[in-house]
């Protein structure tokens, strides 16, 4: 996290480990959302707020105000500050960085809000976060870029299995890139990724049941209308929406006359 810190501010040579703590979230409001990471530096005076994408989106500013926020009612919190007294509060200079690993084409250094999502329209509340992407640097935030695109390019070769992490691991110890780390933490970072695969695969068969859910919902809306419509028989309502088994279709019929 230091070296992190220093990467970002290198002005700052007073930084200790002792100055740096961390304010990650780990739910948002009632979406369960959970930002990558925060950091409050130096008594309260900073909160480093960072994501890291491997996907292009300007979506990634909406869920950052989110966390900016919940980041500071968690900081009113810990401080013992009222929002509700005539006392004016406290409130540290936030820092919003996008860390992007895919590849940067013609993508910006910074994002706004108001730029893309109002047409750069003088709007109430903005938030701009810095995009870093790979470079020529060593530092750590360059090594990890370069982490998930060595890792990306083995998942492609041997899916998303243990032997991925492995070699991903293995090759980037080669070309010394997080490897004083990975070298002392290498089974704790095989575990985090095969994590990181479950909770990916959780994701997907949740969109998935979502999907299926919804396209289900609108094959019965469909059916329901030809039953009202009355100009067709269930069997010849089946055809149209293959779908609904004819029990439900049944089912379906028998609501509808009930409500008629």
């Amino acid at each position: 996290m230091l070296k992190l810190y220093k990467t970002l501010h290198p002005e700052d040579t007073d930084a200790t480990e002792d100055t740096l703590d961390i304010v990650t979230i780990d739910n948002v409001l009632t979406d369960n959302l959970y930002n990558d990471l925060g950091v409050m530096v130096g008594n309260n005076r900073l909160p480093l707020l960072l994501e890291a994408q491997s996907t292009w989106t300007v979506n990634i500013l909406i869920r950052i105000l989110l966390y900016l926020a919940q980041s500071y009612h968690e900081y009113f919190e810990r401080t013992s500050q009222s929002l509700y007294k005539s006392t004016k509060v406290k409130i540290p200079k936030p820092e919003l960085y996008i860390i992007y690993t895919g590849n940067k084409g013609r993508k910006p250094d910074t994002i706004s809000l108001s730029k893309e999502f109002f047409d750069g329209a003088d709007i109430d509340i903005e938030v701009r976060a810095k995009v870093i992407y790979e470079s020529d640097t060593e530092d750590i935030v360059n090594q990890y870029i370069v982490f998930c695109k060595v890792f990306d390019e083995q998942r492609k070769l041997y899916g998303m299995t243990e032997q991925a992490v492995k070699e991903t691991i293995h090759i980037c110890k080669d070309r010394n890139i997080l490897k004083e780390y990975l070298i002392s933490r290498e089974v704790e970072v095989v575990t985090i990724m095969m994590s990181l695969f479950d909770n990916e695969q959780i994701m997907r068969t949740y969109w998935k049941d979502m999907e299926n859910t919804l396209a289900h919902k609108k094959d019965r809306e469909t059916a329901e209308r030809m039953i009202k419509d009355g100009e067709l028989s269930l069997e010849k309502i089946a055809q149209y929406v293959p779908a609904l088994s004819m029990d439900e279709l049944k089912e379906l019929e028998a609501e509808v006359m009930q409500l008629a």
